[in-house]
């Protein structure tokens, strides 16, 4: 595969090109750029740029709304609504990033759902931007249906992502970013891109049969982490990101991968959290003491560790993108 390397500033701008030549808003272009390139520093590529090629699709068939812009209410002390409007996640998720870090700081505690949303890509990187400025965060979204409950062969529940981020006093986060499946859906969409095989044990055929082949995985069902444990917790985040949300319920959003059919519709919750308010003074310091034990067990890593000096990397170095693809975004329009 020939690569090229792209500054994190080239990026931005060759995926806002590509979106405001879809029928895509500039500010809503931006918006979602920002969150490929911190993707695709973070090493998350599968939600980066092989990401483009379909949002830009979904854009211009009308199945997202690139004009949209999010509507935020309150709907009670410490808590906000936020619809979407069917447009990208983003947007959205701007408008809750630029709101509850005060408002969490007033009540201890506040919370946001976003309901009529989409593909929300690494929430990782969004929590982290709440614990940066001293906060602790949760994170939960919903996808298109991916998994099914535990001894059935329906994809019911999405793959359902949940992210954790918590400051530590002189030191950089704690960012727990997992999939509820056993890797995340992206990964198998950038092997069917790439036509490889993924490897046993990541998903099933719509049989419900083991499969290494990404096309039937993407038609099948994902394997959850932790067995029915995992199932349990991908229903625990659809009632809370799409049913307290007011979103669709993962069998019945859209995929995030093509332009055919309504909107997905689907959902967020994020919490924050003071937690000098809420753990009295000295909160982050406590947090640090844990951290610094599980740094220091001899092979161990503290999450977020990785793609925070990935990251760094790529500040400094850019990002190697596959020459294909990026030829593939530039023709788009």
């Amino acid at each position: 595969m020939s690569t090229t390397r792209l500054s994190l500033q080239e990026t931005h701008d060759l995926i806002a090109a590509a979106l405001t030549r879809s029928r895509t808003s500039a500010e809503n272009a931006a918006s979602v750029a920002v969150a490929l390139v911190a993707a695709e520093a973070a090493g998350q590529g599968g939600h980066g740029l092989r990401r483009v090629v379909s949002y830009c699709a979904q854009a211009a068939s009308g199945k997202v709304d690139g004009f949209a812009v999010p509507v935020v209410e309150t709907t009670a002390p410490g808590a906000l609504g936020v619809d979407a409007g069917h447009g990208f996640a983003y947007p959205a998720l701007d408008k809750v990033n630029a709101a509850l870090p005060d408002l969490a700081r007033e009540q201890g505690v506040a919370l946001a759902t976003v309901s009529h949303s989409h593909h929300c890509g690494v929430m990782g990187t969004l929590v982290e931007q709440f614990a940066d400025a001293g906060l602790i965060a949760l994170m939960l979204a919903n996808t298109p249906g991916g998994i099914a409950p535990w001894g059935g062969k329906t994809p019911l529940f999405g793959t359902n992502p949940i992210a954790f981020a918590a400051p530590l006093s002189g030191d950089q986060p704690i960012v727990i970013d997992l999939s509820l499946s056993k890797v995340a859906r992206g990964k198998i969409m950038a092997a069917k891109q790439k036509d490889e095989p993924i490897p046993q044990g990541w998903a099933c055929d719509r049989d419900g049969n083991p499969t290494t082949d990404a096309a039937q995985a993407l038609a099948g069902t994902m394997v959850p982490i932790g067995d029915a444990k995992g199932t349990a917790l991908a229903l625990m985040v659809e009632l809370l990101a799409a049913g307290l949300a007011g979103a669709n319920y993962a069998y019945q959003a859209t995929s995030f991968f093509d332009a055919d059919g309504a909107p997905p519709g689907t959902g967020q919750f994020i919490l924050a959290i003071d937690p000098e308010r809420i753990g009295g003074r000295g909160a982050s310091e406590r947090f640090a003491a844990l951290a610094a034990r599980v740094a220091g067990d001899p092979g161990a890593r503290l999450p977020g560790r990785r793609r925070q000096a990935l990251r760094a990397e790529a500040q400094e170095k850019g990002i190697l993108a596959d020459a294909a693809l990026i030829a593939e975004i530039e023709a788009i329009g």
